[in-house]
């Protein structure tokens, strides 16, 4: 899965430099999210809904203190981010906010990288 995120988070960072800001955050936010869905098939947790996936890694991960409690406040607004690239009808995500999204996506994926290579 981490293959996955991998992919998105280039696509992302090949959108924002076409100018494509919505869609590099909802790369963006899909490249964290294969992230956070590979933690919790390490520990063989699989869900069908965003939220459901949110919810059990802060569950399992982030009140436990594997990962620091702001990657809930990342994911959320990779999420809100997502949602407004994908979804409003006027531009809703700016260049900056896309950058942004990408640098968070990439240390998020890079911490479950890391965290994966040692409890895996």
């Amino acid at each position: 899965m981490l293959a996955f995120a991998d992919e998105k988070l280039r696509a992302a960072k090949l959108l924002v430099e076409g100018g494509a800001w919505g869609d590099a955050s909802s790369r963006a936010y899909y490249a964290a999210f294969h992230a956070v869905s590979a933690a919790l098939l390490s520990r063989n947790e699989t869900y069908s809904r965003h939220g459901q996936v949110l919810g059990a890694f802060n569950r399992r991960f982030i009140h436990p203190g594997f990962f620091p409690p702001e990657f809930t406040a990342l994911l959320t607004r990779l999420f809100e981010n997502r949602q407004s690239g994908d979804y409003d009808v006027l531009p809703g995500v700016t260049e900056d906010e896309a950058r942004q999204d990408i640098v968070d996506a990439q240390r998020i994926i890079e911490a479950i990288r890391q965290f994966l290579a040692g409890h895996v």
